[in-house]
């Protein structure tokens, strides 16, 4: 069978999808992936994989859906496959139009989170429940990677059988790994015993930074600060909120996500609104007590006072506590991060949950 995996640019088909194509092409299909061009795509090409660059646009821009609507078809005319799989709001619908359009005998759909559940504007929310509403009528199978969001799109009709396949990380990969913490440390010149919180994340508000810094002012350790903002993203620069802020170390985008989790003490994510954080899973799997906000996604993730703490949304205190409570507490850090590990060990690995997927799409 040929498969077309698509989403909107380079970070997600790297970071999401390429386990996903790793497995179907060791089933045996032709697997080819499409997204916006991008410096990830160096990646999945190196293994051999097809990805074919197409003009897809975060936003909701009618010239720009068009022209990536338009450019959906051809692809699927020339290519002719047997499973369109798509993923993200805008791509997604738009793959699924175009996949419908030509007589793409099947078309799958995996949630990553709702533009009706952000906090955004309600006209926003609304035609996000619409466009989510017809892009179900016209897709065969439906799957989300949170319950919540599966219990969504069941409640509001979205789709007439949503199933929750969750997400995976390799726990051969991310892992406890004494020689990578001494190394990187070393490296940073952070001593051993210095405790050290990291964030995974694009540099977005959405993510929670502004709250992050300021509760960092008061939490006796240091902040390590993975990732970047993507050309696409939107809304303000976040780099006047680092500006003085202490104890903070700026590591950019990083390839050793791993490694940098294994010479990490605390993970904290205190997002707005997640769908099911891979961030969470491997920082779990590392062993690390997470810190987040008590919304969807990561509370499915993270059990309060056993493998981690949740906190109220916007809530600098609450968050404050909680990360000052783990710096100063090693062995409640101990029991929670192997608490996590065991939990994300049964729940959350890759390979079975990749399984599942391809099961379920019938490949």
């Amino acid at each position: 069978m040929k498969i077309l995996e698509i989403t909107n640019v380079d970070f997600s088909l790297r970071h999401f999808l390429l386990p996903l194509m790793r497995a179907i092409r060791a089933r045996g299909h032709d697997v080819i992936g499409i997204c916006a061009e991008g410096p990830l795509l160096d990646i999945p090409r190196a293994e051999g994989f097809r990805v074919i660059p197409l003009p897809f646009v975060r936003s909701l821009s009618p010239a720009g859906n068009v022209r990536a609507f338009l450019a959906l078809r051809r692809v699927m005319r020339a290519e002719r496959p047997d499973l369109v799989h798509a993923h993200s709001p805008i791509a997604g619908l738009l793959a699924r139009l175009a996949a419908w359009s030509v007589g793409v005998p099947k078309i799958a759909y995996t949630s990553h989170g709702y533009i009706f559940n952000q906090r955004t504007s309600l006209a926003r929310r609304a035609l996000g429940l619409a466009l989510e509403w017809l892009g179900g009528r016209i897709t065969d199978i439906y799957l989300t990677v949170s319950t919540e969001d599966a219990a969504d799109a069941r409640r509001l009709r979205i789709a007439r059988n949503p199933i929750a396949i969750g997400n995976g990380r390799d726990p051969a990969q991310f892992k406890p790994d004494a020689p990578a913490r001494a190394r990187l440390r070393a490296e940073f010149g952070v001593r051993q015993n210095r405790v050290v919180i990291t964030i995974v994340s694009r540099l977005v508000r959405d993510k929670g930074y502004v709250e992050l810094l300021a509760a960092m002012r008061d939490v006796g350790a240091e902040l390590w600060v993975v990732g970047e903002r993507l050309a696409s993203d939107r809304g303000e620069n976040l780099d006047r909120y680092f500006t003085n802020a202490p104890k903070i170390r700026r590591l950019g985008y990083r390839e050793d996500v791993a490694a940098i989790l294994a010479a990490s003490d605390i993970f904290v994510l205190p997002s707005y609104f997640e769908a099911l954080p891979m961030s969470v899973i491997e920082a779990m799997l590392t062993g690390l007590p997470v810190v987040a906000t008590n919304v969807r996604g990561p509370r499915e993730q993270v059990i309060d006072g056993q493998t981690g703490l949740l906190v109220p949304l916007f809530d600098i205190p609450a968050l404050t506590q909680a990360l000052q409570s783990l710096a100063t507490d090693p062995t409640r850090r101990t029991q929670m991060g192997d608490t996590g590990r065991a939990r994300a060990l049964d729940q959350y690995n890759e390979a079975r949950v990749v399984a599942r997927t391809l099961d379920l799409l019938g490949l």
